[in-house]
């Protein structure tokens, strides 16, 4: 497990990085790479969709191009309070502090689940896979990035060293045994010496993706702000 893979260390790591991560991520994640990932999803009418480990919101500002009610979850007060910024705790978007391996939400909420550079640190990645895919509707879209497992032996001892990286064949096995039947892996790159992500986009089993008109509450309670640590 690498040391990121620690919660405490992931959320101290943020409480600084915070600072200056919109300006930094654009070199491994940009807004060409995010439009590309949403264009692989079928939002539909009035999707309630969730972002996962939604940090300071580049995610969630995509996903407010292709839906009215989203939900932002992140473990980060200090990642959450530069979304917070760019949406209000309560206007545009409804945020949760959370864990992404136990999320605060009742099953089959969800049309669309969405999560982009936040399973690298989850400790248990096929838990939270699990919990993704519980708090999506049947027939609805789980869409997961994460950062592409490097070839160079020596970039592959740093990053087994830092957080989770993986590769087309490690992300079957997790999606597989987090109860995935389809899905299909994307590698992005937003310059040719830029890492690489691996975006994979599943299907939940079961349903046929229609709405079931049971409403769109997502939580089991109502959203409040963070408690600080």
């Amino acid at each position: 497990m690498g040391i990121l893979e620690d919660k405490s260390n992931a959320r101290l790591f943020y409480k600084y990085l915070s600072k200056v991560y919109d300006q930094i991520n654009r070199f491994n994640w940009n807004e060409e790479m995010r439009a590309e990932a949403l264009s692989w999803l079928e939002f539909g009418d009035d999707p309630t969709v969730l972002d996962v480990g939604c940090g300071t919101g580049f995610g969630t500002e995509g996903l407010l191009e292709h839906a009215d009610d989203v939900h932002g979850l992140d473990q980060s007060v200090h990642q959450m309070e530069k979304a917070f910024e760019k949406f209000g705790k309560h206007d545009r978007v409804d945020f949760y502090r959370g864990d992404a391996e136990r999320l605060p939400f009742r099953d089959d909420a969800f049309d669309v689940v969405w999560s982009s550079g936040s399973i690298e640190y989850w400790p248990n990645p096929v838990e939270g896979l699990r919990e993704l895919r519980r708090v999506a509707k049947p027939g609805g879209q789980v869409l997961v990035v994460g950062p592409d497992y490097p070839n160079n032996p020596i970039l592959q001892r740093v990053a087994d060293a830092i957080m989770l990286f993986y590769d087309a064949d490690e992300a079957d096995r997790m999606f597989e045994a987090a109860g995935y039947e389809e899905y299909e892996h994307h590698i992005q790159q937003a310059t040719p010496q830029s890492p690489r992500a691996i975006t994979t986009v599943a299907r939940v089993p079961g349903g046929d993706g229609t709405d079931d008109g049971s409403g769109s509450t997502a939580a089991n309670a109502e959203p409040s702000a963070p408690d600080a640590e």
